[in-house]
């Protein structure tokens, strides 16, 4: 089986769970945790939270608990029974502010076109998503036509240069994104299928059920004939029983007794 590039490992996973449960414990906000994670795995927030809800989140939902009794305990204990504000744990590295009048070389241009193309599939992907939303650059007032004649000319100094600042997102970041998402997709894929070959199972159980069910019943109404059957052959024996103590009593009659198909014993004459 082919292993994505991006997949996430084991050891992320642990990561992730340990590095939620020490913001949790400590006072800070889940969302400050998954910013650590994805500055030190080279993902975004968004795919962090996602794989901690959707996956990581139910092996530790009791260490979850847990972490968040300790730091309500915690923060009983430093406020004196008076609320403490969280605190963040974490603050993510923003990059200087470049000039405005610098000049963006082709490789910067590029990437800024291609985010310009995602922008209408990312509104699609995420339209209720206040940060992805905001990562993006308006051009609707540009024509079209302008788009693949940047390639060849020198960007104008009034096109603002790019800064990545906290709550936007680099290209890489998009990217990654749209693999995390992808991969997500494929996962659901992966449980809706294993969902119907589960329901298909049940139905071959159920339907073996029955017919063993089936089977059941006529046994218990073969053993009632059997019963039945038992019964009726030791009232025989025992009738023929009392008739041998009868003649052993009363030798001076000698009397032959016969028994029909039916079972009856006929008194036969001598």
């Amino acid at each position: 089986m082919k292993q994505r590039q991006d997949a996430w490992s084991h050891e992320n996973d642990l990561l992730l769970a340990e590095t939620v449960l020490r913001h949790v414990r400590e006072g800070s906000t889940q969302l400050n945790a998954f910013e650590e994670v994805g500055d030190k795995l080279n993902r975004t927030s968004a795919a962090c939270g996602f794989r901690w809800n959707a996956v990581v989140r139910h092996d530790y939902e009791k260490a979850l608990q847990l972490a968040k009794k300790q730091r309500k305990q915690r923060m009983r204990a430093l406020g004196n029974g008076q609320p403490v504000k969280k605190q963040l744990l974490y603050t993510p590295d923003i990059p200087n502010m470049p000039e405005s009048n610098e000049e963006l070389d082709f490789d910067e241009q590029e990437e800024r076109t291609m985010m310009s193309a995602l922008e209408s599939h990312m509104a699609e992907v995420m339209p209720d998503d206040e940060d992805v939303s905001a990562t993006f650059y308006s051009e609707s007032s540009q024509p079209q036509a302008e788009v693949p004649s940047m390639q060849a000319q020198v960007p104008s100094p009034s096109y603002p240069a790019r800064s990545v600042q906290q709550g936007q997102l680099t290209m890489n970041q998009v990217i990654s994104f749209l693999k995390s998402y992808q991969s997500s997709n494929q996962q659901s894929e992966a449980l809706i299928s294993e969902n119907k070959r589960l329901k298909l199972e049940n139905h071959e159980l159920t339907q073996q059920n029955k017919e063993l069910m089936k089977k059941v019943e006529k046994l218990e109404q073969d053993t009632v004939t059997v019963q039945e059957d038992y019964e009726t052959l030791m009232k025989i024996m025992n009738r023929a029983r009392k008739l041998a103590l009868f003649d052993e009593e009363d030798r001076s009659a000698s009397t032959t007794f016969k028994m029909d198909r039916n079972g009856n014993l006929e008194k036969m004459a001598e």
